[in-house]
């Protein structure tokens, strides 16, 4: 039996991927490191059908950075599987403008960021921050944050300003398995409601083969915490597709963490997604 054909009774939906295509049309950065190899939506959409996925959410890759046309087009494209993440520029004082044009095209829903951990991502607690959160949540656009955990602490301030506003934490912060008493940093924002994570990233995390044990435990402890009702799988496609295949990134969680029940894969895989991108 093939996973499309294993109907769980609800729509599966993959809530973070990246698709880009190296076209003259849609040039990437300046200085962006691109694989030689294309990331379309038909690849993407070809994987959904084989795996019983039916509406998917596109984070802007960051091969455009900014420019958020690729993923526009796409979304105009095929309008009925998918919705999209943009990016703005954090150092950027017009940031918020740009957001609330970008929210203003078909199919987009919420902004990304991505604090590095270095000083290079010091802007996180910089001054145009809060002019970009307030933004966000006027236009209720979901705040999706790929940091490293010694920057979660950074964002709860950010959290603590803005409590009305949906904050998505990418790949449980990318909390190292050997440093699991970090992960405590990031369950500290299960007091804030609107503060969803992304169980994503076993397979990068871990340092064992596949069902990623060791990595399981992390998202153990957030699931103890948060509940499934606060948690969303995500197949972060095709990102390290050297480490896991695309069935095994929503396999890990549908088969292969015996912590869950059905109720809670009906929320994890399904209906927590929707809480924060509602599909029609």
């Amino acid at each position: 039996m093939t996973l499309a054909a294993a109907d769980p009774g609800y729509r599966i939906v993959d809530p973070h991927v990246h698709v880009w295509k190296h076209d003259a049309a849609f040039p990437f950065a300046a200085g962006a490191k691109v694989p030689d190899w294309d990331a379309t939506p038909e690849m993407l959409l070809a994987l959904m059908k084989a795996n019983g996925i039916t509406k998917t959410v596109i984070i802007q890759v960051i091969h455009y950075k900014y420019d958020n046309s690729y993923l526009a087009a796409v979304l105009k494209q095929y309008p009925q599987y998918f919705r999209g993440v943009c990016r703005v520029d954090p150092l950027d004082p017009a940031a918020p403008d740009h957001l609330s044009q970008i929210s203003g095209q078909p199919g987009f829903h919420g902004v990304r960021l991505s604090p590095a951990a270095d000083a290079s991502g010091d802007w996180i607690s910089g001054p145009l921050m809060p002019p970009l959160w307030k933004r966000c949540q006027s236009l209720r656009a979901p705040m999706t944050l790929l940091a490293p955990i010694t920057r979660v602490p950074d964002i709860q301030k950010l959290v603590e300003r803005f409590p009305e506003l949906t904050v998505v934490i990418d790949h449980m912060a990318d909390c190292p398995v050997n440093q699991p008493l970090e992960l405590e940093k990031l369950v500290a924002l299960v007091r804030y409601p609107k503060v969803f994570v992304k169980i994503s990233h076993t397979w990068s995390l871990s340092k064992q083969k596949y069902p990623w044990l060791d990595a399981q435990r992390l998202v153990k402890r957030l699931y103890d915490t948060f509940g499934p009702k606060r948690l969303m799988w995500a197949t972060d496609w095709p990102i390290a597709k050297e480490r896991a295949t695309y069935a095994q990134r929503l396999t890990v969680v549908k088969d292969d963490m015996a912590f869950l029940n059905a109720d809670d894969k009906s929320w994890i895989l399904s209906k927590t997604v929707e809480r924060v991108w509602p599909f029609s």
